[in-house]
């Protein structure tokens, strides 16, 4: 088979402030930044993402490919106009060309929103389908968290999801998507079930109760010889539109066995809804309880998690633990290039006396100011080594621990989620000789983190990605859509939607 293969993945936080421009996708992270062509294999090679997968199962199975372009920017705010149509151009561009191709692999998150178009993902895969024409067979793989919409259910042949939260599987994920690929090419039934209530990230771990059961009965379903495919998303609840909101796809060659699954899965997500839920603490109750536990305790600032669209620069937790003198604890990350340069200027060992954090100004908050001892920098380059971000190449900047009292303070650069034990390890932390870490995360950070934890608790202080679903000016959902688990349902105003 000659396959064509892209991405362009993006995570919207609606709700945050500013806009993810055409330089955001372009400045590398975590992962590359823009790479066509050739480039693409070299740079995803070894990284936990689908492209990696895919391509590595696609030369096992002898796929002739032609690479188009890759881009992805961390979460953040309403794509641009002029990002999206550059790159949309591009890799529709790149496929006209391209000659003949009997399939397109698509990697993409499922959660993107644009200044001019709510449903960016959808509209990808339906240029890519007006470009190249019913008969190529469209296989895509999602995000998780993708807020999965009929237009990409109508206009790709497959979509396939992650299975798990923390994302451990993308690169597994990659290669089932190619294996599934030539049965997609018989073009197989599909069923759609969209579920009437949204689900915040926080509670949907799949290394916990409910979603742990609910994949039980997703890989279930495919065991049946009538299902080629079954994918469940959890949705993304911070991007404010229509069709925000869990979902599940069914794909197989019997129409009924296909509905009928499809079915089973809504129902269970529905006997499920009273289950998604659970404790949040603010940051002083969460230290006063981990006072009395013997062992290390994770703290994840969920509000502030960057793989959110958040600033990862809030100061809430780190206030309150100076406020409480705590010892034998870190904070991580928080980005701040102006603290990280001061930290460079000065040196190991120098104390030097600076405003910490609340930089961008969009928490409404106070920087923290203090004296830090400078303890160790570092330039941001290393290798994730955790099950999340496993061989991905970070590129976050100048870094430095900063040290006040009992507490050290990883500084970054640029915003980067706190899911990989060696983000503290640059800076000379051993995460693992702590008694309470924070973490500027709220799932991935289970991945590497919580083989270390006695407990973990969920904290609420400042940040972009709110907690609570009643707190956020929700604006474009469909009517009746629940905007959390056992919540009140939506009502737009002034009129029907």
């Amino acid at each position: 088979m000659r396959v064509a293969v892209g991405g362009f993945l993006h995570e919207t936080n609606t709700f945050a402030a500013g806009h993810t421009s055409y330089a955001d996708f372009a400045t590398p992270d975590a992962w590359p930044g823009i790479v066509r062509g050739d480039e693409i294999s070299p740079a995803v090679r070894g990284l936990n993402l689908p492209m990696a997968g895919f391509l590595a199962q696609a030369e096992t199975l002898g796929f002739d490919l032609v690479t188009t372009i890759w881009a992805s920017a961390s979460p953040s705010g309403l794509v641009t106009q002029s990002a999206f149509e550059s790159i949309v151009g591009e890799l529709v561009g790149r496929l006209a060309v391209a000659g003949r191709v009997d399939a397109v692999f698509l990697d993409l998150h499922g959660a993107m929103v644009c200044e001019h178009v709510a449903d960016g993902d959808g509209e990808i895969i339906r240029r890519v389908r007006k470009a190249l024409g019913p008969e190529v067979t469209i296989v895509v793989v999602l995000d998780f968290h993708a807020n999965i919409t009929r237009l990409m259910v109508e206009t790709a042949d497959l979509l396939v999801t992650y299975r798990t939260y923390p994302h451990v599987d993308m690169e597994e994920t990659g290669r089932r998507a190619a294996a599934l690929l030539v049965d997609a090419s018989s073009r197989p039934y599909k069923a759609f079930r969209k579920l009437p209530y949204l689900i915040p990230l926080h509670w949907q771990s799949t290394l916990a109760e409910p979603m742990a059961s609910m994949m039980a009965i997703v890989k279930d379903a495919e065991r049946a010889p009538s299902i080629t495919s079954a994918a469940l998303a959890a949705g993304f609840s911070l991007a404010d539109f229509d069709e925000c909101g869990p979902a599940v796809v069914v794909y197989g060659n019997d129409r009924e066995a296909v509905d009928a699954s499809a079915d089973r899965l809504e129902r269970a997500f529905l006997e499920r809804e009273p289950a998604f839920a659970g404790e949040l603490l603010e940051p002083s109750e969460a230290l006063e309880r981990a006072r009395s536990v013997r062992g290390t305790v994770l703290l994840a600032d969920t509000q502030d998690n960057p793989g959110a669209g958040a600033t990862s620069d809030t100061v809430g937790v780190l206030r309150a633990m100076i406020e409480a003198r705590v010892a034998d604890a870190v904070i991580a990350v928080i980005c701040d290039p102006e603290a990280a340069a001061a930290a460079h200027a000065a040196g190991e060992g120098a104390d030097i006396t600076i405003a910490l954090g609340a930089k961008s100004g969009r928490s409404k908050e106070e920087s923290v100011v203090a004296t830090y001892r400078v303890e160790r920098l570092g330039d941001g380059n290393f290798v994730g080594t955790g099950p999340f971000y496993s061989g991905c190449r970070m590129q976050l900047g100048p870094m430095a621990q900063l040290r006040i009292g009992g507490i050290r303070v990883v500084v970054s650069s640029r915003r980067q989620q706190a899911a990989d034990r060696e983000m503290l390890r640059h800076v000379g932390i051993d995460p693992a000789s702590h008694r309470i870490i924070a973490l500027k995360s709220s799932v991935h950070f289970r991945a590497d983190f919580a083989p270390l934890a006695e407990q973990i608790l969920i904290v609420v202080a400042p940040g972009e990605n709110v907690a609570d679903p009643e707190r956020l000016g929700y604006s474009r959902l469909r009517r009746g859509v629940r905007i959390q688990p056992l919540g009140r349902a939506f009502e737009p105003r002034g009129g029907e939607r």
